[in-house]
């Protein structure tokens, strides 16, 4: 039986990877037409097709893979991807377009590519002096359509602040990893539920409110996958080290509690009225596995995790499509309805979050 799911799962992964592939060059018509009208930049809009959050972690997630098996094939799209998207020309720099730099940083660092670094070290130098900052000094999560004034999102953790903290490694400097560090320390800070151990979609010092106080399910699953990816990253003090431990593990107990008995989680993650996600539910089954392997967390919530294999593996089309994943989501500044009624849509992070996923239930085998 378990030679059969990993042969099960080995299949998918490369019907993912196939995919990704696909829908990596893919025009996002929702995004574009929004963009017509919404454009805080003013630059080409066809800059922002292939290069957005929304690539930003499949490309990571194809990193993560060529890590792991050494297959040249994956580090070769990589490779295309960006050197394409370099002679194209990039957008203009916000919380999700550093995105695709995370999994950039990586290939600069083992290709050794004079051109990538130098890119890379445009982008760091922004962040830290051209990225608009809330109160306290948090990130302000702009985007390529809204300027989210002195607003915190726990997406701005998987987006940005890993991008700075790996590159702040790979250049030993130690001013980008404290300030990594620190922007991890004031979205715990403010976006925390105390109750759950659960993070709220955001927060905004203009009236200090998290807005519809909504446990939003892919913004909280950016937080299970940041806090180890950070952790394994970056050498942290233990004072500092157990705090994001203690965050992380408050998180994954309220995670737990509110598991369907199939193995999903809701788009809401407290509320059983709303659909279950597939993206989500990746991001959270990744993000405690990998805690789980670097003993960060109780080996305990191992089964946790891997309870939400085969739904997913069932959402997994032939065609490598992942299906139940909720469209690019914005602010809900007015109801939880607006969570409930955002577009089931196949999208590039749906393939990557799953990829994660199932690449890591083989990293115990």
């Amino acid at each position: 039986m378990l030679k059969d799911t990993n042969v099960k799962i080995q299949e998918n992964l490369d019907r993912l990877v196939k995919s990704f592939q696909k829908v990596l060059y893919e025009d996002d018509t929702i995004f574009l037409e929004n963009m017509k009208d919404k454009n805080l930049a003013g630059d080409d809009i066809s800059k922002y097709q292939f290069w957005e959050w929304t690539q930003g972690v499949g490309l990571y997630g194809l990193w993560k893979l060529f890590e792991q098996t050494k297959n040249q094939e994956y580090l070769n799209i990589l490779l295309k991807y960006y050197k394409e998207r370099i002679e194209t020309g990039l957008p203009s720099k916000n919380i999700n377009t550093c995105a695709p730099m995370l999994a950039l940083s990586y290939v600069a660092e083992h290709t050794e590519n004079e051109e990538f670094l130098k890119l890379c070290q445009e982008w760091a130098e922004w962040i830290m002096t051209g990225l608009p900052k809330t109160k306290e000094g948090g990130f302000q999560h702009i985007t390529s359509d809204t300027l989210n004034e002195q607003e915190l999102w726990d997406d701005t953790l998987v987006m940005t602040v890993l991008f700075l903290a790996n590159y702040g490694r790979i250049t030993n400097n130690k001013t980008y990893i404290e300030e990594a560090k620190y922007q991890f320390l004031i979205h715990i800070k403010y976006l925390t539920d105390k109750n759950t151990g659960l993070w709220y979609h955001g927060w905004t010092f203009n009236g200090n409110h998290n807005f519809t106080k909504a446990l939003w399910g892919r913004g909280n699953c950016w937080a299970t996958i940041a806090i180890p990816e950070f952790l394994n990253m970056i050498p942290c003090e233990t004072s500092f080290r157990k705090f994001l431990t203690a965050a992380l593990t408050f998180q994954i107990e309220g995670l737990a509690k509110y598991q369907e008995e199939n193995g999903m989680w809701h788009t809401l993650i407290d509320d059983s009225d709303s659909y279950v996600e597939t993206s989500a539910t990746c991001g959270f089954a990744y993000g405690i596995l990998r805690s789980v392997h670097l003993g960060l967390v109780d080996k305990s919530y191992e089964a946790c995790a891997l309870k939400a294999l085969e739904p997913v593996l069932g959402y997994i089309t032939e065609d490598g499509i992942v299906n139940q994943v909720s469209y690019g989501t914005a602010m809900g500044r007015d109801t939880k309805q607006f969570y409930k009624d955002i577009e089931i849509k196949s999208m590039p992070y749906g393939q990557a979050l799953a990829i994660l996923f199932l690449m890591e239930t083989q990293v115990a085998k």
